[in-house]
């Protein structure tokens, strides 16, 4: 994956605003189980077109954007969480073990 972090409010105003598919991947830096969602992203990432911007937040360090991002998305707060964004309405959301590149894949297509 060619992560972007994700760092400022403004940054996720461009998310919402944008025009087509984004991915979001909320991740605790503190957590086995993150890490492990995350390298499982990172694995299966052939599966993503590559023009999707995926993006990365860690969130101990910016737990207002990710309670932005429950707010504007309307989704619980989870960690890990993956959220596929399509024209800034959230069409898909995993947590955990269900965080899934090819599962995101197919909800592209």
């Amino acid at each position: 994956m060619n992560w972007q972090h994700l760092s400022s409010l403004e940054e996720l105003n461009t998310i919402q605003i944008r025009t087509g598919y984004s991915i979001i991947f909320k991740h605790s830096t503190r957590c086995s189980i993150s890490l492990m969602a995350k390298k499982k992203l990172e694995l299966e990432s052939d599966a993503i077109p590559a023009d999707i911007p995926a993006y990365y937040l860690d969130l101990l360090n910016y737990r207002e954007i990710s309670n932005a991002i429950a707010e504007a998305f309307k989704v619980p707060h989870q960690s890990p969480q993956i959220l596929l964004i399509n024209n800034g309405e959230c069409v898909f959301e995993a947590t955990h073990g269900e965080i899934s590149a090819e599962e995101l894949a197919e909800q592209i297509n």
